[in-house]
């Protein structure tokens, strides 16, 4: 086979883009159109290369073909064999040599099935506390009648004639030697003449499978668990794939999390802060009692221990975070209007300390 450099024809470098090369070959095409130069033979032949190089290195698998073995295409004497005549010669070449070289070509050995996923979303205090789910997956499994064989229940399958168990036929053609998966038994070395009537000889079927599932305290949206054999079924005796649980928690009306700690917003009255009172909070454990002291600001932070949610790691529980927030009254009563305005009549500037911050602050700024 005359090799030929189809860069060199089309006058671009062999790094050349899909554009660089569409841009000269157009250029080429028109200068060497035979409608252009009638009767000129050699014209002609220049535009057919032209034609065939482009065909070529346009094409992503035939330029990766071409640059690795310098011409494209099966070649001449290669029959037709279970479908693959006239095949990509690239495919071939790289089996040529495992049986050039002395290697044996074997049918397909058994494949792990494929790994599935759920998507599983649970409340904010299940998620905390841990639960149990049942869930109902479909999958592939092996057939119960014919336990995965594909036989009908009392046969089995027999050896393929054409390939004789390999699972693989050759073809020589010269001194080239390729093997291919047998068209008869699709690579499987087996036939099955009695297939049985539950998986149509496929030895699976598809069903759907019901599975309890723990959910371990401490869990967070994005938590994933791993069911180890729950996956799809194996082929030719594989073990299964793998079952993986995407947790996703409900956000809760009141609590947030950060990290293993839960943060709570609760608002007292102007009284309960100036004061001080004893307040009742909530907590994933129901309510407890919390003591506000006099003068507390708005946006003070509390901290009770071991109410917050477990370490999916440690188990050591968080905190619970209480946020106070001093809540203004919008509509007051005439008497509430006198005592307020008299409590501002005799309120000292001192009694406001972060008021008096302040404006010492604002003073120093436009002295």
């Amino acid at each position: 086979m005359e090799e030929k450099d189809f860069y060199k024809i089309l006058g671009v470098d062999r790094n050349a883009t899909d554009d660089e090369i569409k841009k000269a070959y157009r250029k080429l095409a028109h200068e060497m159109h035979p409608d252009k130069h009638s009767g000129d033979k050699d014209k002609e032949e220049k535009f057919k290369l032209v034609n065939e190089a482009y065909e070529t290195l346009k094409d992503p698998e035939k330029r990766a073909q071409y640059d690795r073995f310098g011409y494209v295409g099966s070649g001449p004497g290669f029959r037709d064999a279970g479908g693959y005549g006239g095949g990509d010669f690239n495919d071939l070449f790289g089996e040529v040599f495992s049986e050039f070289f002395g290697g044996q070509r074997r049918r397909p050995g058994p494949e792990r099935g494929a790994d599935l996923r759920y998507d599983l979303q649970i409340a904010f205090e299940e998620a905390a506390f841990g639960t149990e789910k049942t869930i109902n997956i479909p999958r592939t499994v092996a057939c119960g009648t014919c336990s995965g064989i594909g036989a009908k229940p009392g046969t089995y399958p027999q050896t393929c004639n054409t390939c004789r168990g390999t699972g693989q036929v050759r073809f020589q053609q010269g001194f080239f030697a390729v093997s291919r998966p047998c068209s008869t038994c699709g690579g499987k070395g087996t036939v099955i003449k009695d297939p049985c009537t539950e998986c149509r000889g496929t030895g699976h079927i598809r069903t759907q499978s019901t599975l309890t599932v723990k959910i371990p305290a401490g869990v967070d949206t994005g938590s994933r668990l791993r069911l180890t054999g729950e996956g799809e079924y194996g082929e030719r005796g594989g073990p299964p794939g793998d079952l993986y649980i995407i947790i996703s928690v409900t956000p809760h009306s009141i609590f947030k999390r950060e990290n293993d700690d839960i943060i709570c917003e609760v608002p007292i009255s102007f009284p309960q802060a100036a004061l001080g009172a004893e307040i009742d909070v909530p907590t994933l454990e129901g309510p407890v009692k919390l003591k506000i002291p006099a003068g507390t600001q708005s946006g003070k932070v509390f901290r009770i221990k071991h109410k917050g949610i477990a370490s999916l790691h440690t188990g050591r529980r968080g905190d619970a975070l209480v946020i106070v927030k001093v809540e203004t009254p919008t509509k007051l009563s005439r008497k509430q209007k006198e005592l307020l305005e008299e409590f501002a009549s005799v309120s000292a500037e001192d009694s406001t300390p972060l008021k008096k911050n302040f404006f010492s602050k604002v003073k120093d700024i436009f002295e």
